[in-house]
């Protein structure tokens, strides 16, 4: 999960001013269809048309544009499977996508590839980097050997964390661990809607309730870590701080993964 903050900081700032929300305002729709909609005007002017014709051709009409609407998405909330190319957004759900439940080992594989996936292992040495020359953990001294000590927590953490946030929580709590994106409507409703994921989500059979594999999980990968940190790490005051951080780190993720396909599309001018 520390892998976006990274890009929030360089990134947000910048698009999020180049922001643009058409959708948000009602009279620029109030007489054209979004994407993969219809307006009345449209559908009475097919059938005007399609009435004059034979019936055999009008039936291919009809047949023809029901195709076309099926599975129709809109054009906005577009995720990509990566972000730059780079970051894993696996678990990010496109605007308007439907999906089967989430199984057990969908939930597994997430959380897999989001710890083993190329990307974290550069993302770890630069948190191995900032720990090291901030000494957060004089215990582990410096030199190589020191980083390797700051690597192997970083990754440990991060392990830890995927692994209970993203599978076994979820899958005890019989929840979704997917992002699924709003995409449309003012800029605080999305960054509201963004950041209250972290404390509620969608249980597998799509009712709203209590995050709480975030919530829970989050705290156990942090109780957990004491097992291997030094004996100064291991207070009630730290292990709430690396409780907090996970969360907070989690719900800034979700609101850059809101925003991401505005960015993409508006800012980089990707499809």
């Amino acid at each position: 999960m520390f892998k976006l903050a990274f890009l929030v900081l360089a990134i947000a700032p910048t698009a999020t001013a180049q922001l643009v929300a058409p959708w948000a305002i009602p009279s620029l729709y109030a007489n054209s269809a979004m994407p993969g909609e219809t307006t009345e005007a449209s559908e009475q002017g097919v059938a005007s048309q399609t009435a004059s014709k034979g019936s055999g051709e009008s039936d291919r009409v009809q047949k023809a544009g029901e195709s076309a609407r099926v599975g129709d998405l809109p054009d906005y909330g577009q995720q990509t499977k990566r972000i730059l190319y780079i970051v894993p957004n696996f678990n990010a759900i496109s605007a308007g996508a439907h999906l089967p439940p989430q199984t057990a080992h969908d939930k597994f594989l997430d959380a897999t590839q989001d710890t083993f996936d190329y990307s974290n292992w550069v993302f770890i040495g630069m948190l191995a980097s900032i720990g090291q020359a901030e000494r957060s953990t004089p215990d582990f001294h410096q030199g190589a050997v020191g980083y390797g000590r700051y690597y192997w927590h970083a990754f440990v953490d991060q392990a830890d964390e995927n692994y209970f946030v993203e599978c076994f929580m979820p899958i005890g709590f019989g929840q979704d661990t997917r992002y699924y994106t709003l995409g449309r409507g003012g800029f605080l409703h999305r960054t509201f809607y963004a950041f209250s994921r972290g404390v509620v989500t969608r249980s597998n059979s799509g009712r709203t309730e209590p995050n709480y594999s975030e919530i829970v999980g989050a705290g156990a990968s942090a109780g957990i870590s004491n097992l291997y940190y030094p004996d100064a790490q291991r207070t009630w005051t730290k292990t709430g701080q690396r409780w907090a951080t996970n969360v907070g780190l989690d719900i800034m993720t979700l609101a850059f993964k809101e925003f991401w396909p505005d960015i993409n599309r508006k800012v980089l001018r990707r499809k």
